[in-house]
């Protein structure tokens, strides 16, 4: 397929609130343009069409055949991410599709086989890496700003309002379970810093009171190279208190972060007067917060049996939640440029590949797999 150096044309399969908000983000890039749109809903495809002044198509099968598309975005249920993604890989179409990848890794596998022989792009939207707080945090570990990372965690305290008994987000037929559909994000996230990981224990809890069993909360311990991490994932909030936050503990310190899209950091520790320095410069509109009244240049702590020397002992600030829906759409837009200067140039190396979609599927279906049941 020849592909044009100045334009990037796209067909949309599925047409929901997601789809709307990710076309028109990819919008944004110059000689980005959408062409059509195809759903089973019908008047949803023609009114995402008509948003964009693209052709609404009545059925996949038909958007495929249009010899004008070049790259295919799949935003649709889980359970039809391989069997269209595989059928736009054949049709010779470059993929980027909505997490996760498959339900099952070994279907995941296929699709980047295929993608490799056909020569074309396939990359699941695994957005978290493209977040410039994904990068401060990697240059913390990297640095031991805070000495060795030893333990973490996320936990996602997330809304079911819109979740009704009938959503396919609850069944696991279609959506895999909350590890497959959700937490593959924070599983690619986590090893972007720490290394591949292995999943080590996993539970779910179903709801109690209904007459369809639904798995609602799920958590798992999962083993990187430098270290544990304990995920917890709960869809049983009103909207209002919906919130997430991820912590990494490290010998002097820790680092937080605040938002599924992380636009808030927080780090507290000890801190030599060249470490201050760096976050200064990684984070130029950071606050620092004194603790306590340190005026002299070295001070001596001990853990683990060590003596430290440090500098000041400080909480630093960074970012605003008021950023969420800006940082969103940012990442979309930094994740689509990547992936097309790839099309463009294959030699090109992205943030994120589909490794990012196997590595993180793989823990997934692990943990669904072995997942004790409450």
């Amino acid at each position: 397929m020849t592909v044009s150096q100045s334009e990037l044309t796209i067909g949309i399969v599925g047409a929901g609130a997601f789809a709307a908000f990710a076309s028109k983000a990819f919008l944004q890039v110059p000689g980005i343009k959408v062409v059509a749109v195809t759903d089973i809903n019908s008047i949803s495809a023609q009114h995402l069409a008509g948003e964009l002044s693209a052709k609404a198509y009545p059925d996949y099968e038909s958007l495929l055949r249009d010899g004008s598309i070049s790259l295919v975005y799949i935003s649709t249920p889980p359970s039809s991410h391989y069997s269209q993604s595989k059928a736009a890989l054949f049709a010779g179409k470059h993929v980027i599709c909505e997490k996760p990848a498959a339900l099952r890794t070994a279907e995941a596998e296929e699709l980047a086989s295929l993608a490799r022989s056909k020569q074309v792009l396939y990359v699941v939207n695994l957005m978290q890496r493209y977040n410039p707080l994904f990068s401060i945090v990697r240059e913390i570990v990297k640095e031991h700003v805070l000495g060795e990372f030893l333990h973490g965690f996320f936990e996602n305290y997330a809304s079911d309002e819109n979740l009704t008994q009938d959503h396919w987000f609850w069944d696991e037929e279609k959506s895999g379970g909350i590890f497959i559909e959700h937490a593959v994000h924070f599983f690619d996230l986590f090893a972007g810093w720490l290394g591949k990981g292995e999943i080590i224990h996993a539970a779910q809890w179903h709801r109690p009171g209904i007459e369809r069993r639904i798995n609602d909360r799920v958590q798992s311990t999962v083993n990187y190279p430098l270290g544990p991490v304990t995920f917890y994932h709960g869809f049983d909030q009103p909207k209002i208190l919906d919130r997430q936050e991820m912590r990494l503990q490290f010998e002097r310190g820790d680092v937080s972060l605040f938002e599924w899209v992380p636009v808030k950091l927080r780090l507290h520790g000890l801190l030599q007067k060249e470490q201050l320095e760096l976050l200064k410069r990684m984070m130029p509109d950071c606050l620092v917060i004194q603790n306590g009244t340190l005026q002299d240049e070295n001070h001596k702590v001990r853990g683990r049996f060590h003596d430290w020397m440090f500098y000041r002992h400080v909480t630093v600030e960074y970012g605003n939640n008021a950023d969420k829906q800006n940082r969103y759409q940012q990442l979309l837009i930094s994740m689509i440029k990547d992936q097309w200067n790839w099309i463009l140039d294959n030699s090109v190396v992205r943030v994120i590949d589909d490794s990012n979609a196997i590595e993180s599927l793989r823990m997934a279906e692990t943990a669904t797999n072995t997942a004790m049941q409450f």
